[in-house]
């Protein structure tokens, strides 16, 4: 088993940043995969930003390229993920996903971040 627990949500006005960091514990060795989802209000849960363990390589949605930049800490069990130039249509839930080889999902409990002025 895997838990995920995010930290770094909050208000920030348009244009500003935050940083979200995902801290895994329990078997993360198994995890192959971690990511950042994000759902707001009456829209679908959508992937923001990815990132392979073994190999390092990342993808990111097409709407925070270039905004967004998700990283892993050096004990390789935590996760990041930048965000700047914030947008209000960025406002949503932000969750932590992992994914073990065997391909069982996990999930953090989500926190929320709000673009307004």
């Amino acid at each position: 088993q895997v838990q995920l627990v995010e930290s770094g949500g909050g208000l920030v006005q348009p244009g500003g940043s935050l940083r979200l960091s995902c801290a895994a514990s329990g078997s993360i060795f198994s995890i192959n995969a971690m990511g950042w989802y994000r759902q707001a209000p009456g829209k679908q849960r959508e992937l923001v930003a990815r990132v392979i363990t073994s190999s390092g390589r990342t993808n990111y949605a097409d709407s925070v390229k270039g905004r967004f930049t998700i990283s892993r800490g050096n004990a390789k069990n935590t996760v990041y993920l930048q965000m700047n130039s914030l947008k209000p249509e960025d406002t949503a839930v932000y969750y932590c996903q992992g994914t073990a080889w065997d391909l069982s999902d996990y999930w953090g409990q989500g926190t929320q971040v709000t673009v307004s002025s």
